[in-house]
């Protein structure tokens, strides 16, 4: 579940957003960086968001290290995740008739 800095609730488990993430496929040449997971990294980049923390000072019980999570929010916001995102959770709530 995340919740914002107001306390609103923003997404539960059913609506977790994998889907609206761009796909990381392994390069053909080998190298490069291995899985993660995404829910842990999304939740991690949320948490730096929300909180003001510095990327370099993200806690490591998120399960990912501070450059994975800036170097994911790069790609997602220029892949425009967080405009998806919103429209997501825009149409979500007015099809339950909790936007006016």
């Amino acid at each position: 579940m995340l919740i914002c800095r107001s306390g609103w609730f923003l997404m539960n488990c059913g609506s977790w957003s994998a889907p609206l993430l761009p796909s990381f496929a392994a390069r053909p040449q080998g190298g490069g960086t291995a899985p993660c997971d995404e829910r842990a990294v999304f939740t991690a980049v949320v948490y730096v968001l929300t909180s003001g923390c510095a990327w370099r000072h993200l806690p490591p019980t998120f399960g990912t290290s501070p450059a994975t999570a800036h170097r994911r929010f790069t790609v997602w916001t220029e892949a425009g995740l967080w405009r998806r995102l919103h429209r997501a959770v825009l149409d979500e709530l007015g099809a339950r008739g909790d936007v006016d």
